[in-house]
Formats: structure tokens, sequence, C-alpha cells
């Protein structure tokens, strides 16, 4: 019974439910499942059968491509989910062991400049009058 319930609530189930009908009366169609026309019917009977076998004809094409398509539609969504957990999952793992870089040695053997006296007493340019946008200015 859980199996069965597992199935029935499987994200594949009504598509592959109608292609599966779709298959199955064709199948059938090909064997041999028109011989009510063979028979002596009523004409009503006949007509109704006739009917029948029209809209499932033009119908079941259509309704087997759809099927399909979606089976095809969920199918790669799950296998992109699938592959964006792989990867996601992934890089968890390598962010969990990342090792610190290296210094490099260009900046371990370059001295270190300390301003000269002059550099250090030297007063700073006075900041030019900048307009913003948005203010007016006073005339």
């Amino acid at each position: 019974m859980e199996t069965l319930k597992k199935i029935v609530s499987n994200q594949y189930f009504p598509a592959a439910a109608v292609l599966t009908a779709v298959v199955l009366f064709w199948a059938v169609g090909l064997l041999g499942g028109l011989s009510l026309l063979h028979n002596n019917q009523p004409p009503l009977t006949t007509l109704t059968w006739m009917l029948f076998v029209y809209g499932a004809a033009v119908l079941t094409p259509l309704a087997g491509a759809w099927a399909a398509v979606d089976l095809v539609r969920r199918w790669q969504r799950n296998r992109a989910a699938q592959a964006a957990d792989a990867f996601e999952e992934a890089q968890d793992t390598e962010a969990a062991y990342v090792e610190p870089a290296p210094e490099p040695e260009q900046a371990a053997a370059a001295p270190v400049s300390t301003p000269s006296p002059a550099q250090q007493a030297a007063p700073a340019a006075p900041a030019k009058n900048v307009k913003q946008a948005g203010r007016k200015q006073a005339a």
C-alpha cells in the first residue's frame, strides 16, 4: 500500500498515466479494437462509436505530446536541481577547508618606508569650494 501511495503521489504520475493511456488506446486500435464497426449494430450506436473514435484519434496525439513534453521538462528540472545542490554542497565543503593564502614574497622583501619630518610637517592643501548638486548658493 505504501508503494502505491508513493507512485500516485509522484510528480511524474499524471503525465505518465496520460501517456500510458494514449499508447494503450493506439495499441488496442492497431490490434483490432475497431471491430465494433464490422458488427451489425444500430446506426445510432455506430455513429456514437465513430464520433468517440474520431475524437480520441484527434485528441490522444495532442494529449500524448503534452504528457511527453511535461515528463521531459520535469526530468530536466529535477536533474538541474540535483546538479545545483551538488555544486552548492561542493562549495560548502570547499569553503570549510579553505587554507589561508601565503603572503607574497615581494611584500615581505620590500622595506617599510617612513615619511621624513619635512613631509610630516607639510600642511595639507586647502580644499576647493565644490558646488553640490541640488543646493542653491547665496548670491
